[in-house]
């Protein structure tokens, strides 16, 4: 098993076996080149809880190994989304690793103090290890992310020692999904402006505008293959299709 899909893979376990996610739906994914196997998307959940979407892409020709996760609470839940991407490109290592806001963070203070900052010390010993660079993304793509999201290309080595600071993100998280987010930290955001925010942010994420890698999946797995896993991490509950 290579570093990129045992990372996933550990931390996707853990979340399942915290959450008791069962498995919602799961396809193989196939080249539309020549057919071959390359990969899986997998959707796990809980009724009215969190929802995991987890694509999986192995390209030996391409020398590509991509694995990514994000595990999506409920859709009227201030509790932030959890995300981590491990990739393997030829002889290089990137991730991200973040968890995504779902209110405004720049009106919301206590809202960061709550969800974020016990982060900080993590994402700076993570800016401190060695064989890590930053990753190249536009400033589209981190505003619609947080403050404390980690975006770095990585050495073999480098990416080996990441793995605390992936768990210690994940706990974190778990914390907030079992304690919730104090009424006081959402800015009197309801049930509806969640929702409504939740889904514009998840549309432009998962946009071709925004994120380049989803023309290369489309030539990869075809538009309509791409297109269908766009709409799983857009909207969860789709693995129930």
């Amino acid at each position: 098993m290579s570093h990129t899909q045992d990372l996933c893979d550990r931390t996707i376990d853990h979340i399942t076996s915290s959450l008791g996610l069962a498995v919602l739906r799961k396809d193989r994914l196939t080249s539309a080149m020549d057919g071959s196997d390359v990969g899986s998307h997998r959707v796990l959940g809980i009724e009215g809880g969190v929802h995991l979407v987890y694509v999986g892409m192995t390209v030996e020709q391409f020398g590509l190994d991509s694995h990514m996760l994000f595990a999506f609470t409920p859709t009227s839940s201030p509790v932030p989304h959890f995300t981590l991407d491990a990739v393997l490109a030829g002889p290089h290592y990137a991730f991200h690793l973040d968890l995504i806001p779902r209110v405004d963070p720049g009106a919301n203070l206590a809202y960061i103090d709550h969800c974020f900052a016990p982060l900080t010390e993590a994402h700076d010993a993570c800016l401190e290890l060695e064989g890590l660079t930053p990753a190249h993304l536009s400033p589209r793509q981190w505003q619609l992310m947080s403050a404390w999201m980690l975006a770095h290309r990585a050495d073999e080595p480098g990416f080996e020692s990441i793995t605390p600071i992936v768990d210690t993100y994940r706990d974190h998280w778990l914390g907030l999904v079992s304690s919730g987010v104090p009424d006081s930290a959402t800015g009197g955001a309801t049930p509806e402006l969640l929702a409504a925010r939740d889904a514009a942010n998840r549309a432009a994420i998962f946009s071709h505008e925004v994120d380049p890698v989803w023309a290369r999946v489309d030539q990869l797995l075809g538009a309509e293959v791409s297109q269908g896993i766009q709409a799983s991490l857009r909207d969860a509950s789709q693995g129930n299709a």
